[in-house]
């Protein structure tokens, strides 16, 4: 394999900050919804708009990520997303009432869509395809890690200190990160972005917002489904069928959706579609397993699933070795089996579980998401040409948010069907649910793998 030089691990480093800091922000400020209500004066429907504003602002913007990068240079775009992502932190911190709090939120959403597919981006254009599994595995652990701290992160901090600390702890991180990115991170070539599709950018700035929002909508109210979830969702797939339709038909699309015509990139990104279903439908259900069935605070819940995300970090690094050496369908593949196997003793295990095991398993099942989720995106990116990174990367970040919020939606409405008749056998039945998502992310890595089999095997010149 061919070496990495220290130039391109500096840029890999400091891209993390922003990964890790956009990702932290979506878990980490839950936690503290009814501290800052309270405080706020804010209904406990008022408030959860904390949290709904940033997750709905983080899908508007994300659909121009590919523009904007080709337009101003993808660092540029880096650099002025993290800088207004820090900006908006720190007014959070001084807003007075929730309304403000609100449209705080908004700006905050918006700057950290751009930063995991800007910095996925830089990294590809830095390195070329064949060293990505390395620098990607990198920028995984950032990713990974910082949901599964957030709860964590968060009690701790309100023990002890004012609600105000779970934005201004972005300062620090997002201080030392844009000093370090101002040096070390490349500017990129601004140019070549042509004018703005806004037909296109309107259909799926509000098709994509609007389904995740009716999703998580599912998630946040019980898995209750009425008009206010159906309408949306609906208004939402319709915009989404009929950018997809519009883009492909185009010559100069916001999005270049031909890129499914490569296979391995379609085989990719789908991939990483069903990987984020179950990836995402598991942080739903895991703290819900530990609160509603063994009764854990928000803290102990926290403390309990750090083992998750450590088992991710401990193997990241070898995963993206192996994606390197071997390619990320096989690599991905065997994740996802390994992610299977590490779901289904959950569907067993009742409220008395020995807490051991539950780590243990937790703990395998993190190893098991290293070795699926990073390698099948990163044999996506590999795939395409330099040029296409910055759509490549807004596509599989599209697609992963859009199978997060099927997947919790899913945990959601099993789970809110089944309480009433008994948790333990409600949890059960969930994590059933979750081992067929899971499954169902085997079969396309398969699908992956053979793509990518199929295409080395055609590389290969025929002797004479």
């Amino acid at each position: 394999m061919q070496r990495i030089p220290w130039p391109v691990w500096r840029v890999s480093l400091v891209i993390v900050f922003g990964a890790f800091v956009g990702m932290l922000d979506s878990s980490l400020v839950n936690v503290g919804l009814d501290r800052i209500g309270t405080d706020l004066g804010a209904s406990l429907d008022e408030v959860q708009w904390v949290s709904t504003a940033y997750l709905i602002a983080l899908a508007v913007s994300l659909p121009l990520c590919g523009w904007l990068g080709r337009r101003i240079g993808v660092g540029r775009l880096w650099l002025g997303a993290f800088a207004a992502f820090t900006v908006a932190s720190a007014l959070c911190a001084l807003a007075g009432d929730i309304g403000w709090l609100v449209v705080l939120r908004v700006v905050q959403g918006l700057a950290a869509g751009l930063l995991t597919p800007a910095g996925q981006t830089i990294l590809g254009q830095a390195v070329g395809p064949e060293r990505l599994g390395r620098v990607m595995s990198i920028l995984g652990i950032a990713v990974s890690s910082a949901p599964a701290i957030g709860p964590t992160v968060g009690g701790v901090l309100l023990d002890s200190l004012s609600w105000e600390w779970l934005f201004l702890i972005n300062l620090p991180i997002g201080a030392i990160g844009i000093a370090l990115g101002w040096k070390y991170v490349p500017r990129g070539e601004p140019g070549g972005a042509g004018r703005l599709d806004w037909t296109g950018f309107a259909l799926v700035g509000l098709g994509l917002p609007l389904f995740v929002y009716a999703l998580t909508s599912v998630g946040e109210g019980g898995g209750g489904i009425g008009p206010s979830v159906l309408v949306p969702l609906a208004l939402g797939a319709a915009g989404l069928v009929v950018f997809a339709l519009r883009s492909w038909r185009r010559e100069r699309p916001l999005l270049d959706l031909r890129l499914f015509g490569n296979r391995v990139f379609a085989a990719g990104t789908v991939s990483s579609l069903f990987i984020g279903a179950a990836m995402f439908g598991a942080m739903l259900l895991f703290p819900l397993y530990f609160q509603i069935l063994r009764g854990a605070d928000v803290v102990t819940t926290g403390l309990s699933l750090l083992s998750l995300g450590l088992g991710t970090m401990v193997v990241l690094p070898l995963a993206g070795w192996l994606t390197d050496r071997h390619g990320g369908g096989i690599v991905s593949l065997a994740g996802s089996v390994c992610t299977v196997l590490t779901t289904v003793p959950f569907a067993f295990l009742g409220a008395d579980a020995d807490p051991v095991l539950l780590q243990a398993l937790l703990f395998l099942r993190g190893m098991a998401l290293a070795l699926s989720a990073t390698p099948a995106g990163t044999a996506a990116f590999a795939s395409v040409r330099r040029e296409q990174l910055p759509d490549a990367t807004t596509v599989l970040n599209i697609l992963m948010r859009v199978g997060g919020a099927v997947g919790g939606a899913m945990c959601a409405i099993v789970l809110s069907r089944l309480l009433p008749t008994g948790a333990e056998h409600a949890f059960q039945v969930a994590f059933w649910w979750l081992t067929g998502a899971s499954a169902v992310a085997a079969a396309v890595a398969w699908w992956l793998w053979l793509v990518q089999r199929h295409e080395r095997t055609r590389a290969v010149p025929v002797p004479a």
